[in-house]
C-alpha cells in the first residue's frame, strides 16, 4: 500500500469514528437511527402514553405518578410501613370499641327508662308482707299489679285491692293489699251473726244483702262480734265513716272511699282499724302470682 491509499484509509477511519460517536448532550436524529429501529422506539413510546393514560385515574396510577415525581426530584417514593398500618388498625379498633360500648349504653338507658314508665303507668310486682291475706296469698309470695286497670275502670267488689298505707296504720311497709268489700256510698255492718250485710246508697237496713265469702280463711273462723278489746275485732265504725250518728258495726262510705278487709278476717289489721280507704289511694289491682317458681297463677 502506497503513500497515498494509508491517507485515505486514515482520512475514512476518522469519518467512520465521528459519525459513530455523537457528542454528548445531543440525540442522534432520525436519519441517523435505521429505519427498523426507528419503527420499535415510535411503538414502545407509544405503549407508555396508553400505559399512562390508563393509570392516570386509578390509585395505581396515582401511586406510580407520585413514585416517578419523586424519583425525578430525588426523594424516596410515600409507601406504607408496618408502624403506620399497626397504628390504622389501633385506631379503627379503638373507634369499634367506642362505638359499641356508646351503642350498649343506649340499650341500657332505653330499657332502664321502659321500665320505669311501665312501673310507673302500666305494672308492679308487689311483695306479700305478712299473712293477713291467707290463703290467697302468703308471706314472700310476690304477685303483679295491674295499675291500668283503675284508670279505665272502677274497683269491684272482691278485687284485690293494692294500696297505699294510710297514716297511723302500724308496720313499715308502704303499700297493703286487701280485698274490696263495700263501695263507694254502700254501707257495711257486721252483725250479730257474725256476717256482714251490705246495702246500697237510698237503701235502708231491711235491704240488706248478705255477702258471701269463700275467699276467707276458714281456719280462722267467722268474723267475731265486734268488742272494744282489741283493735282487729273492734267496732268497725270509724271517723271516716259517713253515718251519724254512729251506729255500733256499721260504716256507711262517703263517694270516693272504699271499705277493706283481709282474707285471713281475725289476723288482718284493715278497714275496721284504719277505716275505709280513700280511692287517691288505690295503685291496681293484683291479678297474677308470678313468684314462687310453680306458682304462676291468677288470682
Amino acid at each position: 500500500m502506497n503513500d497515498d491509499e494509508r491517507d485515505e484509509s486514515v482520512a475514512l477511519d476518522e469519518v467512520s469514528f465521528d459519525e459513530a460517536e455523537p457528542s454528548a448532550g445531543t440525540s442522534p436524529s432520525p436519519s441517523a437511527i435505521p429505519e427498523g429501529q426507528h419503527a420499535d422506539a415510535a411503538t414502545e413510546s407509544t405503549t407508555s402514553r396508553e400505559r399512562s393514560h390508563a393509570t392516570a385515574g386509578t390509585p395505581l396510577g396515582s401511586a406510580l405518578s407520585e413514585r416517578e415525581a419523586s424519583v425525578a426530584i430525588g426523594t424516596p417514593a410515600a409507601t406504607g410501613t408496618d408502624g403506620t398500618e399497626l397504628e390504622i388498625e389501633s385506631h379503627a379498633a379503638t373507634t369499634n370499641a367506642l362505638r359499641t360500648v356508646i351503642e350498649w349504653t343506649a340499650v341500657v338507658v332505653v330499657a332502664i327508662s321502659v321500665a320505669l314508665v311501665v312501673k310507673e303507668f302500666a305494672f308492679q310486682a308487689f311483695e306479700i308482707p305478712s299473712g293477713s291475706m291467707e290463703p290467697t296469698v302468703v308471706p314472700g309470695d310476690r304477685i303483679l299489679v295491674n295499675k291500668l286497670t283503675y284508670r279505665f275502670g272502677d274497683v269491684e267488689r272482691g278485687d284485690l285491692v293494692v294500696f297505699d298505707r294510710l297514716e297511723g296504720t302500724p308496720g313499715d311497709t308502704d303499700q297493703l293489699i286487701k280485698r274490696a268489700i263495700a263501695l263507694p256510698g254502700e254501707t257495711v255492718e257486721l252483725r250479730d251473726d257474725a256476717q256482714l250485710w251490705i246495702w246500697g246508697p237510698g237503701e235502708r237496713p231491711e235491704d240488706a244483702v248478705l255477702l258471701e265469702e269463700p275467699y276467707v280463711n276458714p281456719l280462722g273462723g267467722p268474723l267475731r262480734i265486734p268488742n272494744f278489746e282489741s283493735p282487729v275485732t273492734s267496732d268497725i265504725w270509724n271517723e271516716n265513716c259517713a253515718n251519724r250518728p254512729r251506729t255500733p258495726g256499721r260504716c256507711t262510705l262517703d263517694d270516693d272511699s272504699l271499705f277493706l278487709l283481709g282474707d285471713n278476717r281475725n289476723s288482718s289489721v284493715d278497714s275496721r282499724f284504719f277505716g275505709p280507704v280513700p280511692r287517691e289511694n288505690v295503685v291496681g289491682e293484683a291479678f297474677l302470682r308470678i313468684w314462687p317458681l310453680g306458682s304462676l297463677s291468677g288470682l
